[in-house]
């Protein structure tokens, strides 16, 4: 019977967390966009909150995240000099 040399992980993470975050996500012509580079952030909220946010965005026929992209947008617009 052959041993396992080493444990491996589920998934390795770069040794730099930056680059890592910002892992750059090519298009199909090989191009970059702007909105390539994305960060998650996770919030903590009620769970009768999580079902209003759900309900209003299923009843706008989009997905909770891009209402919340579009909220967090206009509420924290980007200044002159700030990257979008």
């Amino acid at each position: 019977m052959t041993g396992r040399a080493g444990k491996r992980g589920f998934a390795s993470r770069p040794g730099d967390a930056e680059r890592w975050i910002k892992a750059a996500g090519t298009q199909p012509d090989g191009e970059t966009s702007g909105e390539a580079f994305t960060a998650r952030l996770t919030i903590d909220i009620t769970p009768a909150l999580r079902g209003r946010i759900k309900v209003a965005a299923f009843r706008r026929g989009i997905t909770v995240a891009e209402m919340l992209r579009d909220l967090l947008t206009r509420e924290f617009p980007s200044t002159d000099g700030d990257p979008t």
